[in-house]
This record gives C-alpha cells, structure tokens and sequence, in this order.
C-alpha cells in the first residue's frame, strides 16, 4: 500500500464515482465526439511484444520499417500489446526487466517517429485474472514504471490502456477496484493523460451494457468484436475447451442482422454515457479463412460501424491473423482496402 500514497483516497473515489459518468446532453452527438479518443484507423501489432518468455520469438523482430509501413499505408494509430507478468517481480517493488522496458520504449518511439498515435497497453498479464485482488498491487507497481518512463510522451498520441480483455475470476463485481493500484499509479505522474478500460468477459461488445468507469473524464472506454466467434476463431487451437470448427462462412441475413444489433449495442452505451467507446480488436483467424473471405469481414464490420465514428483497431500486423506478408514484404490482398485504405 505503502507504494500508492494516494491509492486509499483514489480507490474510494472510483468505487463510490463509478456511476456518477456525466449523461449526454440534448446535444449528445457533439458531446460523444468531444469524449472520444482519436483512434481512427488503427491495426495491433500482434503476437509480439505481448509473448510469454518460453514462447518461440516471432519470425522477424519488430524494426523501425514496420511502423514505416503501417503508415504509409495510411493508418493512424497502432495498438502495442506488451506482456509485463514474466518481465517483472511479483513481489515489490515489482521491478520490470531494464532491457524489456528499453524494448517497449523502443517500439513507441518508433510508432511516434512515423508519426502514428500509440495505445500501450498490459496484456496477458495471467496472473490477475485468476486472483484480482492479490495481484492488483503488482500490477500497478509495474504501471507505476510504465508511467514514470513515459511521463513527459505527449498526451495526445500515446495513451494507456491497464488491461487486455478481463476475464475468468477478474469480472464487473472487482474491475474498478482491481485496476484502481494501476490507474492511481499512472495518475501520480500523468494526472491527464488518456486512460483506457475495457469490461468482463474478454471485453466483448456485451461487455458495454454494464461496463462502469471511474470518474475521471480521461478514462475511455473499448470493447472487442470477434463475432461471429464460430467463424472468426475456426479452428484455433487456444480456444478451449475445443475451438470452433473449421468451415464456417461469414455473410448470412442472420449474421448481417447480428452485426446491426452489435452497433446498436454501441450506440446505445455512447447516448447513456457521452463516450464513444473504440474497437480495440476485430479479426478473423488465417488458418482456415481465405485472405478474401477475411477482407471480406473486415469490410462487413468496418461498413457496419462507420456511421458510429468508432475507431477500429485490427488484429493484426503480421504473424497470426496478418494483413502484411513478411515474406512477400507487401500488403495481403484486399485487407487494407477492406478498411478503407488505398491499395497500390
């Protein structure tokens, strides 16, 4: 405790707050786009920076001519999920690997050099969703690190996100008070910067319907889209207890009809809270889905979702679910047309 001097204080202030979020005005659209973040079109770099340490490396290291691409091809912000669990003590003062800070650093200033917003956020942080409360003050000694490191990064192009995708034993009953130690850390030396909270159940859009945030108007709200999932995780072998077969095709009236209801759902958290939230993950798994039926998709929930003003963020760069080739050193056919950017 004695490492969050004001976490006591903080802590009280979001548990008894949480449902004090400013209702929209008549003027409720300019309000929305006045509490949104400026994600526009955004794609993760993916199964990199957030792999556990006996994970086999990703085929070629992250370099400074990746987020090159990514903006010459007319993105606008890329989302950067680290894995902090096996890079930092687990007992204070929670001490994060010197070299992998030095690394997450150099990935930012990457991003930044190409002129890209960045979204750093913790991911796969295991630990704290198997036991929330016991490992809240671990987590948030690591963000205190994190947010001494990027104290004096500009507000308005890299932003904090405190946790990928709450789930299993890390629900809505715990949220705010699990993330209070993080969020009271990055509050003691970025008392403005853009925060970002996603709800239960791996942040699916469901999620939004009970989603509550602190009241601080810097706190943004995002949500996943992996629907439908029978489709867009076919045959991935991390989804237990058995992944959806394989076979599934996307673009039935029944699955248009669910992508509508989906925005609807969006919509309906923006009008009650005067926040837009964002898409921080959409995609379909390439394993078993042809690059045009992925495009496809892609293009389906982008359409869907535009009239809404939700930035997108895609997974992902390359590795797993890519738009960009490695090998071929060029854009996947189709995928960055299927989110509204010029294709050469």
């Amino acid at each position: 405790m004695s490492k969050f001097p004001h976490l006591a204080a903080f802590a009280a202030l979001i548990l008894t707050g949480c449902a004090a979020q400013t209702p929209p005005s008549a003027n409720s659209a300019t309000q929305v786009t006045e509490r949104s973040l400026p994600v526009g079109t955004c794609i993760n770099i993916g199964n990199t920076l957030e792999l556990s340490a006996d994970a086999p490396p990703p085929p070629a290291p992250l370099s400074e001519t990746d987020f090159r691409h990514i903006k010459e091809a007319g993105f606008t912000t890329i989302r950067l999920p680290v894995r902090w669990d096996d890079k930092s003590s687990p007992t204070a003062l929670y001490t994060i690997d010197a070299a992998w800070m030095d690394k997450v650093q150099q990935a930012v200033d990457w991003a930044l050099a190409n002129d890209l917003n960045v979204i750093l956020n913790s991911h796969h942080f295991n630990p704290i969703h198997e036991d929330p409360a016991g490992v809240a003050p671990w987590h948030g000694g690591v963000w205190r690190q994190i947010a001494q490191r990027f104290a004096d990064y500009p507000e308005d192009r890299l932003w904090f996100e405190l946790e990928n995708e709450p789930h299993n034993k890390f629900d809505d009953s715990n949220l705010l008070a699990t993330l209070a130690p993080a969020l009271a850390a990055v509050r003691a030396t970025n008392p403005t910067r853009p925060v970002i909270i996603g709800g239960e159940e791996w942040s699916g859009v469901d999620s939004l319907a009970t989603l509550r945030l602190p009241d601080d108007p810097n706190v943004y709200p995002t949500f996943h889209y992996y629907a439908p999932f029978e489709f867009t995780h076919q045959g991935a072998s991390w989804v237990e207890p058995s992944p959806p077969p394989p076979g599934r095709s996307f673009g039935s009236a029944e699955d248009m009809a669910q992508l509508q209801a989906d925005v609807a759902k969006v919509e309906a958290y923006a009008e009650r809270t005067g926040k837009l939230p964002f898409m921080g993950e959409t995609g379909a798994y390439d394993r078993h889905i042809p690059t045009a039926e992925r495009a496809a998709y892609h293009r389906a929930v982008r359409e869907a979702f535009e009239g809404t003003g939700v930035g997108i963020c895609t997974w992902a760069y390359a590795n797993t679910f890519p738009f960009y080739d490695r090998e071929q050193g060029e854009w996947l056919p189709g995928m960055l047309a299927a989110m509204g950017l010029p294709e050469d």
